[in-house]
């Protein structure tokens, strides 16, 4: 009986580890997002804003990128969606990455969302490589 419940034991933590969020493969998935956006020390505003500091930004807030006026607005007032401001966490950027437009009318994304039968845990994986960076583009601690 012992060795059923250490079997079990370990199948039960393996499957937990299996759909955990993986920073490692969140930085393959943020391939598609390059052509457009930068993390790191080093990011620039391309096409889109960098995306440093990304845990807890207000939508539509930084000072030196010229956003839609949806997703200002996204920011300040929210949508019918977030009944309040948008403020990015996982829950908030696993809604909007899924399919940015449908979050957000009238954005200039031209992102169609991140797609495919494991989209769920790519997205997982992504937001745990972008929340690990601050404001500054460090990783935190």
């Amino acid at each position: 009986m012992k060795h059923v419940f250490i079997g079990a034991a370990i199948l039960v933590a393996s499957l937990g580890t299996a759909y955990a969020q993986d920073a490692a493969n969140g930085e393959k998935v943020f391939t598609v997002c390059k052509p457009c956006h930068q993390v790191g020390p080093d990011a620039v505003t391309m096409l889109g804003p960098p995306l440093n500091g990304l845990d807890g930004r207000r939508a539509g807030s930084l000072p030196d990128f010229n956003y839609s006026a949806a997703m200002v607005a996204a920011g300040k007032t929210g949508t019918p969606a977030s009944k309040g401001p948008v403020i990015w966490n996982q829950a908030t950027f696993t809604q909007y990455i899924a399919a940015p437009a449908t979050m957000i009318p009238n954005i200039n994304m031209m992102f169609p969302g991140i797609t495919g039968p494991d989209k769920d845990q790519k997205i997982k994986d992504l937001w745990a490589y972008l929340s690990q960076f601050d404001a500054d583009g460090n990783k935190k601690k």
